[in-house]
């Protein structure tokens, strides 16, 4: 009796009267009571918990797209710059591209800052370029794409396309008026391949015809979807020479009379990306501006070969974002009272993914391997080219799908990477044109028309 007298002494001092006076008016206290009363020990619990605010906050993993830590492969100089670079693009560049991409317009600001990253020409001897791997041009492709595709295709034409054609193609003279201001982004280039009547074809189906003056080169057509077309300082444009029926290239400078760009509008992918279509009317380039080692549509291709394998790590980096994006939305969003990560549906979408992102990164990796060995060949990028922008759509599917009808809404950035990766499944050669190339080395037959 004393005990129980003890407990009840005790409880009466912790009891707070004002608030179970406050409680008495809301619900019928002693009916409360004789419910409490017959719960078992398991509802006491749970109620307990409940009360007391349930279970404590559980701690996550980290999300980590890099499943196979792939990035071990990487000496402490090269992982440092990947981690630069990705810290660059959450800080700088991931606050502004929803805005930007909505308004169909290219954030100028950010050229200053990307150069102060020296990572432009990152493949290239000479000229202010460092000199790096094939790996890290594709890593640093992969980091920029992570964040926005957007930008890592202004900075593939820039680097890759348009400083790659100087480079593999030109003379000591040009690569030398070039590459230093280009490398620094100083100057901002663009690369004219694509015509309104002609993309895959462009290997022997060029209309923009060039023919040789006294005065010089007169060009003459259209070349359509030119990245950075509408504010590069020049447009390396590739032409059929009427002489000789081939393929050259020049270097079109901004301003040459005849030289006209329109801004293509209305796109549903890459929005930040300038688009041009560039008229040519007896637009006259010097000797001194053509490309000297550019003779035959083989000298274009070697520099397509090489921005193909960076377009496959494009791919990765859009997948990587998607997927990132889509596993730190599951473990946040609850539905029935728990995360939509905790569920098995939303599990299997999301190991889907990371399958196959895991092996998407195996092959780019593989892939930029080859390349610095000097074994690069065009099937081996054009499969990359194939295999990568395929699963990229498979995963930046998945990733809207998981989030719901948020997957449509741009402030969780999927709604840009879905659409983005449509148009990385087309650019570079079309899964159709690239899987020829690919069964042309396998079978030993052209099925090309």
């Amino acid at each position: 009796m004393f005990s129980k007298i003890k407990k009840a002494y005790q409880l009466f001092k912790s009891i707070d009267f004002e608030q179970l006076d406050k409680l008495s008016r809301k619900i019928d206290l002693p009916k409360a009571m004789e419910s409490f009363s017959q719960l078992d020990d398991k509802q006491l619990k749970g109620l307990m918990k409940m009360l007391e605010g349930g279970e404590p906050k559980k701690e996550l993993p980290p999300i980590n797209s890099d499943f196979y830590e792939l990035h071990l492969r990487l000496d402490d100089e090269d992982r440092a710059l990947q981690l630069r670079v990705r810290e660059f693009m959450e800080r700088e560049i991931r606050p502004l591209v929803n805005h930007y991409w909505l308004r169909d317009e290219f954030p100028f600001e950010i050229i200053p800052k990307l150069a102060e990253l020296d990572i432009c020409g990152l493949t290239y001897k000479g000229y202010g370029c460092a000199g790096r791997s094939s790996l890290m041009e594709g890593i640093i492709a992969m980091e920029i794409a992570r964040i926005d595709a957007s930008v890592a295709t202004f900075f593939g034409v820039q680097s890759g396309l348009a400083m790659g054609s100087i480079y593999l193609c030109g003379s000591d003279e040009q690569k030398q008026e070039w590459l230093p201001a280009m490398q620094q982004m100083k100057l901002i280039g663009a690369f004219g391949l694509t015509e309104p009547e002609v993309g895959s074809g462009a290997a022997g189906g060029l209309t923009v015809t060039a023919h040789k003056t006294d005065k010089g080169w007169v060009l003459n057509g259209q070349k359509k979807w030119i990245g950075n077309a509408p504010f590069a300082d020049v447009t390396i444009i590739w032409a059929k020479d009427v002489g000789d029926g081939e393929v050259k290239g020049f270097l079109v400078r901004k301003g040459t009379p005849g030289f006209e760009v329109e801004k293509i509008k209305g796109k549903m992918a890459l929005r930040i990306v300038q688009n041009g279509l560039i008229t040519l009317t007896d637009c006259i380039v010097p000797e001194s501006d053509r490309l000297q080692h550019a003779n035959s549509f083989k000298d274009t291709a070697k520099v397509l070969q090489l921005t193909r394998a960076g377009v496959a790590w494009m791919a990765v980096g859009c997948a990587c974002g998607a997927y990132e994006n889509a596993l730190d939305y599951t473990r946040k969003r609850k539905q029935f009272g728990k995360p939509i990560a905790s569920f098995q549906l939303i599990q299997n979408h999301l190991v889907e993914m990371l399958s196959n992102l895991t092996a998407m990164q195996a092959l780019v990796y593989r892939l930029s391997e080859l390349q610095d060995t000097g074994m690069l060949r065009d099937e081996h990028a054009s499969l990359a080219k194939v295999f990568c922008t395929l699963r990229t759509r498979d995963i930046v599917s998945q990733a809207r799908e998981v989030m719901g009808g948020n997957g449509i809404l741009l402030e969780y950035d999927v709604a840009r990477f879905l659409a983005d990766a449509e148009a990385i499944y087309s650019y570079e050669g079309t899964k159709e044109i690239n899987s020829l190339i690919v069964g042309r080395s396998i079978t030993g037959f052209s099925a090309f028309v």
